[in-house]
């Protein structure tokens, strides 16, 4: 049987970095914009931090959302090839 669940653990986890990497990024600067922007303004309503960060959150995964599936569906179909192999 070997290390097959281990490494298929790891890549699975690679995977999942390497497609939140954008979203994550993205809220990241959305959120030091708003952040820098509240504290100038001295403006502290939540919906004034969260509203920015949805809309980026939407336009992340619509922007990169086909390269995550096909991420997500190579992944998917190595899998169950290597275990079916095994």
């Amino acid at each position: 049987m070997g290390d097959l669940p281990g490494a298929l653990t790891r890549e699975g986890f690679m995977v999942l970095a390497t497609t939140a990497g954008p979203v994550i990024g993205g809220l990241l600067v959305i959120g030091l914009v708003v952040g820098v922007f509240q504290a100038a303004t001295q403006i502290n309503d939540p919906a004034v931090g969260f509203l920015p960060r949805f809309a980026a959150a939407l336009l992340t995964m619509w922007i990169a959302g086909g390269w995550v599936m096909e991420r997500y569906a190579g992944f998917f179909a190595t899998s169950l090839g290597r275990m079916s192999q095994h």
